[in-house]
């Protein structure tokens, strides 16, 4: 009866799967162009020794291409430009585990979340100086990394500092794996990132990394669009059915868990 039971199960599983997809709208082999940065592991990132661009974002880029029969080009571009870009309407999709807000929301158009995450302190994994946020606060001789206008960079400047966005203890870099650098290499003390990318740094440090203090907020991650793009519904129709069908937990699983950045 059991073994009856699972093949029912599965049966149904099947058949739910199926039928989301036909629900799904054929967009007819649609090109897509799709600027990202590389930067930002797991999300996407050029893999060390193959140098493939990878990660769970090109995964799960490539599971809505299948689902909505559309051909994905990719471009890259830094961090600072991508917004202005995709707004401009020079590409059609951008994707760098970007946070949904309000004040991006005003001059782009946001997918539904495909992924929600928590800011954490990535720090050398012999630090002892400081344990969270107030101790590295209270440190003056302590510096960040921080890219400028990202969420850690806010967070940095008014969740961990004095609200001064010139603050000197916030050392610029253009891209998330400079800064992860400039820390291993003692350039600066902190780098604040979302719990995800953090534990896929800190699994693949051999205890060169570790993540100390309380965890500094929530943020959800989305795709971005140029204002009134009518692939908004189309892709959150795909997102809500690999979040329905296990796809997304999946995506996580081998991502966060099982991927080891480096080998």
């Amino acid at each position: 009866m059991k073994f009856l039971a699972a093949i029912t199960a599965a049966a149904l599983a099947a058949f739910t799967s199926s039928a989301m997809a036909q629900d799904l709208p054929d967009l007819g082999g649609k090109t897509v162009v799709v600027v990202t940065e590389n930067a930002y592991p797991p999300l996407q990132f050029i893999e060390p020794g193959s140098g493939d661009a990878i990660g769970w974002e090109y995964d799960a880029m490539a599971e809505i291409a299948t689902r909505l029969n559309i051909t994905v080009e990719y471009q890259n571009i830094s961090w600072d430009a991508m917004i202005p870009a995709v707004s401009e309407g020079q590409y059609d999709l951008g994707m760098t585990g970007i946070t949904i807000r309000e004040d991006r929301a005003e001059i782009v158009d946001f997918s539904e979340a495909y992924m929600r995450s928590e800011m954490v302190m990535l720090v050398r994994g012999d630090e002892e100086r400081f344990t969270d946020a107030a101790s590295f606060a209270a440190d003056a001789d302590l510096l960040m990394a921080a890219q400028p206008g990202t969420t850690p960079f806010y967070v940095g400047v008014y969740d961990v500092l004095d609200g001064d966005e010139a603050t000197p203890r916030i050392v610029k870099f253009e891209t998330f794996g400079a800064g992860v650098q400039a820390l291993r290499a003692g350039d600066v003390d902190l780098v604040l990132t979302d719990g995800t990318a953090g534990n896929g740094y800190v699994a693949a440090s051999d205890g060169g990394l570790k993540i100390v203090g309380e965890k500094l907020g929530t943020e959800d991650f989305g795709f971005i669009f140029p204002k009134g793009s009518d692939l908004v519904a189309p892709i959150n129709a795909a997102i809500a059915a690999m979040g329905a069908d296990g796809t997304l937990d999946a995506l996580n699983t081998k991502w966060f868990l099982d991927y080891k950045i480096g080998g």
